[in-house]
């Protein structure tokens, strides 16, 4: 074994294709050393000739000659390090018992494949000093034997045949493989050692490259992360200045309509104040002419005519109004084009966010051992629909006692799943998912804590989220698919209209414990018979 002040010397000596020191070393170009056979094999096994190590490539094939002084350097080093042979327990490499041995089997230091024997040191005695045995095949221990030795002839096999990729005995290339290429086995397994290396060298390039891509994949996600909190920072800022903005405006708004109407109630004070004058002083001409028509002074009548005789001057009031409009149509429009904006922006991206989760679809199929008794489930387990009598089944603590439900076969205890249900032409009907020791006998109460989230239809086109306390829906149009999206870890449930890609509701902040099961009630109908719910295939 080389010494530790040898080590660095060691790997100054060798070759990056086998990691074994250097035989018959050459150098490329490029100035790269590698054993001779090691690179001619590597150049004779790909379309490229290029070096090994830094990939330069080159337009013909250098001529190869053995660099004599690192070849000199490389045998003094083996020269240096080599192990001399030794009849030591400590060399033995497995376990294998002497087959000679009687009583206590010594362990085997060697296997002989004309003998077809494994020998301790003792007994391998007579093959180092009997010159008739000192020709015999000895190798390494091993337990089968008889996998090394040629079952047609009974002789080692010293030869592989590249035509029928076997080994094979010399007597074999007399006979069937007489005409097919034989090396030593030797060389050949010199050479399937050189291409297993090549492969590993391959494979843990594609380690470091499966390596670099899950950096990349993390940058990526952590490069994701920066963005998307910028991206709520800078909305949230333009979401708030927007606001202010309103605020500001809203308040300056009604700063005017209040100005305004104590201008008009000003204004309309002065009228009434003029008004009331002329009406009292109307009401004095009145009186006067009242007394003057009345009289027996004919001479007083005369003189009071001309100046009594037509009404007294006053204001002309039938165009005079208050001026109580202020024109906010300007703004109206304004507000309303701002409002239909931001909500074809919040459509478009609720249909990216649906078309996103629909990656984590699932198949889904409906439990028959789930069901209650008056449902009546589809052969392919896909719909569910309300029967018209009870069927008589089984009870076991899985099936729906009283209330009308179903539970997917499949439960899931991690990641994202989703999946889409029909339920086109229902009157009633309520969906989401079950925890795995949620209640099933007796009436059920829906609840995220009695491990139900749902939503359901009742009568009247009314849509009702059964939360903690169960909110009413308000949804622009009647779904016809609903699709169910889970995130187990965040505690997320969420609804949306498939057609209208609008987000409906979502349970949020939820801990699931145990595995969570699609759930569907198609409930009791009018006539006991409506269209069922059907589980439907998403397509990536």
């Amino acid at each position: 074994m080389a010494s530790s002040s040898s080590v660095l010397f060691e790997d100054q000596l060798q070759c990056s294709i086998c990691l074994d020191v250097f035989t018959d070393p050459v150098s490329t170009p490029c100035g790269h050393n590698f054993c001779m056979v090691c690179l001619r094999t590597c150049w004779d096994n790909s379309s490229l000739c290029q070096c090994p190590v830094c990939k330069e490539k080159f337009h013909q094939r250098p001529e190869l000659r053995v660099n004599t002084f690192i070849s000199a350097l490389a045998a003094q080093f083996k020269k240096s390090v080599q192990i001399e042979p030794t009849s030591s327990p400590t060399t033995v490499i497995s376990e294998v018992l002497c087959d000679i041995c009687c009583g206590l089997r010594g362990v085997a230091i060697k296997s002989c494949l004309i003998c077809k024997a494994s020998y301790c040191e003792t007994h391998l005695e007579p093959h180092h000093r009997v010159s008739s045995f000192k020709s015999h095949h000895l190798m390494n221990p091993v337990e089968n034997l008889a996998n090394y030795i040629c079952q047609k002839h009974e002789k080692p096999l010293e030869l592989f045949c590249r035509d029928d990729q076997t080994c094979v005995c010399q007597f074999c290339t007399e006979g069937d493989h007489r005409t097919h290429t034989t090396v030593p086995i030797e060389t050949e397994s010199e050479q399937r050692k050189i291409k297993l290396r090549m492969t590993n060298m391959e494979v843990q390039q594609m380690i470091q490259n499966r390596l670099k891509k899950i950096e990349e994949i993390r940058e990526s996600v952590e490069d994701s992360k920066k963005n998307t909190e910028k991206e709520k920072a800078d909305s949230m800022e333009v979401f708030s200045s927007l606001l202010r903005c309103i605020e500001r405006s809203r308040a300056e708004l009604l700063q005017v309509l209040e100005e305004k109407q104590k201008a008009a109630e000003r204004q309309a004070e002065e009228f009434i104040k003029d008004l009331e004058q002329e009406i009292t002083e109307l009401k004095r001409r009145d009186t006067e002419l009242d007394h003057l028509s009345h009289t027996e002074d004919h001479i007083h009548l005369l003189q009071m005519y001309p100046s009594r005789s037509s009404p007294p001057h006053t204001r002309d009031w039938t165009n005079i109004t208050i001026n109580t409009h202020l024109s906010v149509e300007t703004l109206k429009r304004a507000l309303t084009q701002l409002q239909e904006s931001l909500n074809m922006e919040m459509e478009e991206l609720a249909k990216i966010e649906l078309k996103r989760i629909q990656q984590c679809a699932v198949d889904v199929t409906l439990d028959p051992d789930t069901a209650h008794p008056d449902l009546i489930l589809s052969a392919d387990g896909k719909q569910v629909r309300y029967g018209d009598t009870q069927q008589n089944l089984p009870d076991n603590p899985a099936r729906f006692e009283c209330s009308p439900c179903v539970l997917g076969k499949e439960g899931f205890s991690s990641g994202r799943f989703y999946y889409e249900v029909q339920v086109k032409g229902k009157v009633k009907w309520a969906l989401g998912l079950a925890g795995e020791t949620s209640p099933r006998k007796g009436m059920i109460i829906c609840s995220p804590e009695e491990g139900y989230w749902s939503i359901c239809k009742k009568k009247n086109n009314e849509y009702e989220a059964l939360d903690s306390p169960s909110e009413s829906l308000s949804l622009k149009q009647t779904p016809s698919k609903v699709g169910v999206f889970v995130d187990y870890e965040e505690g997320l449930v969420s609804f949306y209209d498939v057609e209208a890609r609008a987000h409906i509701y979502s349970f949020t902040g939820q801990s699931f414990t145990g595995r969570l099961y699609p759930y569907l009630s198609p409930c009791a109908s009018v006539g006991k018979t409506s269209a069922p719910l059907c589980i439907i295939t998403v397509e990536p």
